[in-house]
């Protein structure tokens, strides 16, 4: 297994917020590079949430996870997967609607982000199938059910 860094940063305070040695273990096992990476996890409230999908992304709302990739100038490399950012708050209320744990949809969030930051879609149908597949197994892996069960009829996003 390759080693993955995990930069915890923390600027947002609430209760069934992980551990660092939590996060870290899920994006460790999200991380299918061949090569050892470092990923900055950020955990945030509503309105860097909003201000960051704002901007890029266009929407002007708080979302569950924000994946930045790290694009290397040409010619150098670097080992570094990219950004997640996570909102508390949204991640929360994503749980309580969709009637699961608090640490199993935390956990999802991480994987999932990870997964994006390595080129990883759900965009296209067929890839959707391919990463949401990729996630289920991990998340089985760490003890958690299919993440997609719990919300297959109101599937909006």
């Amino acid at each position: 297994m390759n080693e993955l860094t995990v930069d915890f940063q923390q600027v947002f305070e609430a209760p069934g917020i992980p551990s660092e040695a939590e996060v870290q273990k899920w994006a460790q096992l999200a991380w299918q590079g061949e090569d050892p990476s470092e990923v900055t996890v950020r955990i945030v409230g509503t309105e860097e949430s909003q201000a960051l999908n704002r901007q890029y992304r266009g929407r002007d709302y708080p979302t569950n996870v924000l994946s930045f990739p790290f694009e290397a100038p040409a010619g150098i490399t670097v080992p570094l997967a990219g950004d997640l950012v996570i909102c508390a708050p949204v991640v929360e209320k994503e749980a309580r609607e969709q009637d699961k744990t608090l640490d199993a949809h935390w956990a999802h969030m991480v994987v999932h982000g990870m997964l994006h930051l390595q080129g990883f879609d759900h965009i296209e149908d067929d890839d959707a199938e391919v990463m949401e597949a990729l996630e289920i197994r991990l998340l089985m892996q760490l003890g958690y059910g299919n993440p997609y069960e719990a919300e297959e009829t109101e599937q909006d996003s």
